[in-house]
């Protein structure tokens, strides 16, 4: 007859009793809930766990949220910069100037069920041509719902429906240490996973994007912006946005813009098909320990100003240089980052208290907070006036028309990109565009707005005139 070790009279066997009191406090210390995980996955239980024991079920949040992630593909315009690529790879000069067409990848997730999907502002600028490669193979064209440089967020639409969604998670629960994982394609290597922790929070990046960013360890490479990173429960918890990189390859500092960043600007580009920034109009730095005991603080803790522009909202509130900002709205400030972060998510025309430490005493003052006009100028400008034909023009004189026997035209100083490749010269006149006469750069600038188009382009050259086609998609 056989016992087992829960028989009591198995326990009269001092091994098997030694055995017993093993898987007691083995159960008891979380070793075996593995197995106790395992049987909440039998036919008839809830949903499988997405973690087991300690170590999350990386295979579960491949399973889960796989299926929502993209790769972006894009075509467009660039110019390109002696910074492009791996150190050793850069040249001392280009040999030509202005944009070049180009082809980038990148990545993104599904948000919506009905087609919206969430990428890098940074992984679509320039371009002309957007697809969704979803994750089993079909590609649709992404109709570009905005975009927004400050926080390098963009919002798609493909003609899809019935698409499977990542979750949002609650990023104000992140902590350090918390397990992530990022999925995209690296490289261009779709669904591709890896896994690391939440290294650092409220990371603020000098030149990048006004976002206080999640900073974490788990790779990420070239090709994995706009994808999400997730939390161990397979909710997105921010957005990949950049590396920290001398080889240009992951070297362990990744850096994600929060989830409830990326949602707002969402909804403002699907609300306005813009992103209103506010502007508070102080320059402010971290504190150190020597700066906060020449201040008189105890310890450091705020955001210092070190400087306040004329006339901006910060001016017209009193704020001054060596003003150490403390609090917002009641909440306090550890870092500057801190501050960055509430700023990013304000309004224009909203009022906010802020709390100061001015000459070793604690103030109060209310600032009505302007817009940054700045982003908008430069959206509009890249909008309405698109500088990638690679020509630069300049009107002509009476002279010169007098001279040249025309009524209209515009002088071609300098070629590149498109134009060049078109066959336009330097010192060519243009004359028109498809039969309309060009009486100004504004003129030229205005022709070439839509996308695709075909143009006829008839150029003046040392007397003879001639037609010169272009087409762009």
């Amino acid at each position: 007859m056989q016992t087992s070790l829960a028989d009591p009279r198995a326990l009269r066997d001092p091994a098997r009793r030694s055995i017993a009191r093993w898987l007691a406090l083995a159960t008891a210390f979380g070793i075996l809930a593995g197995a106790a995980t395992a049987r909440a996955d039998e036919p008839g239980d809830a949903a499988p766990a997405l973690s087991v024991g300690f170590t999350p079920n990386y295979r579960a949040i491949m399973k889960h949220a796989g299926p929502a992630v993209v790769g972006i593909l894009v075509d467009g315009m660039k110019t390109p910069s002696l910074l492009d690529g791996p150190a050793d790879a850069r040249l001392p000069s280009l040999p030509f100037k202005g944009p070049l067409p180009f082809h980038g990848q990148g990545s993104g997730f599904i948000i919506g069920a009905d087609g919206l999907v969430l990428t890098s502002a940074h992984v679509i600028t320039g371009a002309r041509r957007v697809t969704v490669r979803l994750s089993d193979r079909r590609e649709f064209r992404a109709t570009v719902l905005g975009s927004d440089p400050l926080t390098d967020v963009a919002v798609l639409r493909i003609a899809a429906r019935g698409l499977p969604v990542i979750e949002p998670g609650h990023v104000e629960q992140l902590q350090v240490g918390d397990a992530v994982v990022a999925i995209g394609a690296p490289f261009g290597l779709e669904q591709s996973l890896s896994h690391g922790v939440v290294s650092a929070m409220g990371r603020s990046i000098a030149g990048v994007t006004a976002v206080p960013h999640i900073q974490t360890d788990a790779p990420v490479n070239p090709g994995h912006s706009g994808g999400p990173l997730l939390d161990a429960q397979a909710a997105v918890v921010g957005m990949n946005a950049t590396i920290y990189s001398i080889s240009g390859g992951s070297q362990g500092l990744s850096f994600a813009v929060p989830i409830d960043v990326v949602l707002r600007v969402k909804d403002k580009i699907l609300a306005h098909g813009r992103v209103p920034h506010a502007y508070l109009g102080a320059t402010v730095q971290n504190l150190d320990r020597p700066l906060a005991t020449v201040f008189g603080q105890d310890r450091p803790q705020g955001a210092l100003v070190a400087g306040v522009a004329v006339g901006s909202a910060a001016a017209q509130a009193g704020l001054k240089a060596g003003d150490i900002i403390t609090t917002y709205n009641g909440k306090p400030l550890e870092r500057t980052g801190d501050l960055i972060g509430h700023l990013s998510m304000a309004s224009p025309g909203e009022q906010v208290r802020l709390g100061l430490w001015r000459a070793r005493a604690a103030r109060e003052l209310l600032v009505r907070l302007d817009e940054a006009t700045d982003a908008d100028d430069q959206r509009d400008a890249d909008t309405q006036q698109p500088q990638d034909m690679g020509w630069r023009l300049r009107a002509l004189s009476s002279q010169e028309r007098h001279l040249l026997g025309v009524s209209s035209g515009v002088w071609v100083d300098e070629v590149s990109g498109f134009s060049e490749q078109a066959g336009l010269l330097a010192g060519d006149v243009l004359l028109a565009i498809n039969l309309k006469p060009v009486l100004s750069a504004d003129d030229a600038q205005r022709a070439v707005l839509q996308r695709p188009m075909q143009l006829a382009l008839l150029i003046d050259r040392d007397g003879v005139r001639m037609f010169i086609p272009m087409w762009i998609e």
